[in-house]
């Protein structure tokens, strides 16, 4: 091994040791200790109690737990098709050579940048049952209205998953149009000069190349589905009736952990958010071999 090698793998190892040290500190330890929690029984006064796996039987035991995963399963179904697909129509848009296009992705990236605080507040208000402008807009289509978007068990989750979607389709297509800028221009006027219309463009150049970037993008998605809190707890109250309907494991973690004081059993929750986006993720990259092109 030559003295510049040596060199070049120090250098290489001193300029990745802080990101390592921010993973372990942020991640990798946080991790441990929640699994480390999972098997312990908080009391007062900051005493533990070691209780096994008796946390994960009572869990596995809850209905109620079994309520939660099946709203997130439901808000994952709701949220990701309708977001990863409606972000790569947004993002073949905005490939086209169309003024204004600078503008367009300010646009769409800008309900990212909002404090989801804000965000829940002014859907709440266009939600409103009497002066909504979702209500309004379906009355004047006629279509059915007076709908109790986020007070109705049967709509509020939706209501949370429609929201989601409107402020994260902006930036999956971001994220959809840098991969689509990475194709060569030469593919498609093979394509043109072959006598290959825009869906056969689409289908055969477009979706196999920009697979790789898709597949990100669904993993992404999948994750940050599974793990949603934020939307769900600032737009349904505790008082509103359709609280049970729109729980999902992470607000369940947080009314264990912090509202009742029970954090080895909120921990088995966070343990149990983390086995089952694993069991999906591994999913995912075993079925990718199907239909994700790495090679040109």
């Amino acid at each position: 091994m030559s003295k510049n090698y040596k060199k070049e793998a120090l250098a290489g190892f001193f300029m990745a040791l802080p990101t390592i040290i921010g993973l372990i500190i942020l991640n990798f330890y946080p991790l441990c200790r929640t699994v480390y929690m999972s098997f312990f029984q908080s009391g007062s006064f900051g005493k533990w109690k070691f209780v096994g796996l008796d946390n994960y039987t009572k869990m596995f035991q809850s209905s109620g737990f079994w309520k939660v995963t099946g709203n997130t399963l439901l808000f994952m179904v709701y949220t990701v098709p309708v977001t990863v697909i409606g972000g790569l129509l947004i993002a073949v848009l905005l490939d086209q050579k169309i003024k204004g296009k600078t503008v367009f992705r300010a646009i769409y990236f800008l309900p990212m940048v909002v404090a989801p605080a804000a965000v829940a507040m002014v859907w709440k208000w266009l939600f409103n049952t009497d002066f909504g402008i979702v209500n309004l807009t379906l009355k004047a289509l006629h279509l059915p209205s007076g709908i109790n978007w986020i007070s109705d068990p049967k709509t509020a989750l939706l209501a949370c998953a429609l929201v989601t979607i409107w402020s994260s389709v902006g930036y999956d297509a971001i994220l959809l149009l840098s991969g689509l800028q990475g194709i060569s221009r030469t593919y498609y006027e093979a394509a043109r000069i072959d006598g290959a219309s825009s869906f056969q463009q689409f289908k055969k150049i477009t979706l196999p190349l920009v697979s790789p970037t898709l597949f990100f993008v669904l993993i992404m998605r999948i994750m940050a589905s599974i793990k949603v809190f934020d939307i769900v707890y600032m737009m349904i109250e505790k008082t509103n009736p359709a609280i049970r309907s729109c729980e999902t494991i992470l607000y369940n973690f947080y009314q264990e952990t912090f509202v009742k004081n029970n954090k080895g059993y909120g921990a088995s929750m966070v343990v149990w958010c983390v086995i089952l986006i694993s069991i999906i993720t591994l999913i995912q990259f075993i079925g990718q071999k199907k239909w994700v092109t790495y090679d040109v």
